[in-house]
């Protein structure tokens, strides 16, 4: 498939990890102007420019084609310097028009509905609206820091073409903090089902830091607050997207947290 223009809402932006083709790689997923489901890569945000430093709720411009190695039909490829940044969705008037948008994405109420549709349509990105979130779990890292196969792989896809030596790649991917803890979330569905999926969201990790810079041993009490507590009074809808290996496994790529529709206007997490 040919190159083709599309403008596409950002709604995930999962935390970064190393790849051997790409130097470093996030999923990003949205949703076109044609209301059909995109997941986007390769997207080594640290290495785009500044003007393309996009984020969740904001509008991109850019050339796609569908990826000819991942047959999910959301997969697409891009073309990073055809990136152009657009408008940010306004969470004016309870999210109205952010609404307008979630109201497009497949989504489901039932893990195990999720998991029907996918096995009939291939789909890969779907909303879950879980009953309700019962629990957080907030558990290490089974390593603290990048392996050595982990670095190996970025400082050979940072090194093409590059006229950095070795140690100075080595420097410049200290800058990619690895997290050092894993977040998963337990839910209930409307099946009576219960269910724990990992976590991640970039913002849910970029928060995670926050909390350890600024808050020290109470980190985890007050991560736990934010990402748990103070959910509760909210529409939560946990963006699904599985993996391309292993399309059975699924992951939470992006939290979705209106408020509920009432008089009153919640305020924004991150």
């Amino acid at each position: 498939m040919a190159l083709q223009r599309e403008r596409i809402l950002i709604l995930a932006k999962t935390y970064p990890s190393p790849s051997a083709s790409y130097i470093e790689t996030s999923c990003v997923a949205g949703i076109n102007a044609n209301g059909e489901m995109r997941r986007l890569f390769p997207v080594p945000f640290r290495f785009l420019e500044d003007d393309q430093q996009f984020s969740k709720w904001q509008w991109i411009d850019v050339k796609v084609e569908k990826a000819r190695g991942d047959h999910r039909p959301e997969s697409f490829r891009i073309d990073i310097g055809t990136l152009a940044c657009g408008e940010k969705v306004s969470t004016h008037a309870e999210w109205q028009p952010r609404r307008e948008w979630i109201r497009r994405i497949p989504q489901f109420e039932a893990f195990s509905d999720l998991e029907k549709w996918s096995g009939t349509t291939k789909g890969s990105l779907a909303l879950l609206k879980p009953r309700e979130l019962t629990g957080l779990s907030i558990v290490a890292a089974r390593k603290a820091e990048w392996s050595e196969e982990e670095i190996l792989k970025l400082t050979h896809a940072q090194g093409q073409g590059s006229l950095l030596t070795e140690p100075e790649a080595r420097s410049e991917i200290a800058m990619l903090k690895k997290l050092p803890c894993d977040f998963y979330y337990e839910y209930s569905c409307a099946d009576g089902s219960s269910i724990r999926h990992k976590i991640v969201d970039w913002e849910a990790g970029q928060l995670y830091r926050r909390c350890r810079r600024d808050y020290g041993s109470d980190c985890d009490e007050v991560f736990r607050q934010k990402l748990l507590g103070s959910m509760q009074s909210k529409d939560m809808m946990l963006l699904m997207g599985n993996q391309h290996r292993f399309q059975n496994q699924w992951l939470i790529i992006s939290l979705i947290y209106p408020p509920r529709q009432t008089p009153t206007m919640q305020g924004a997490l991150f």
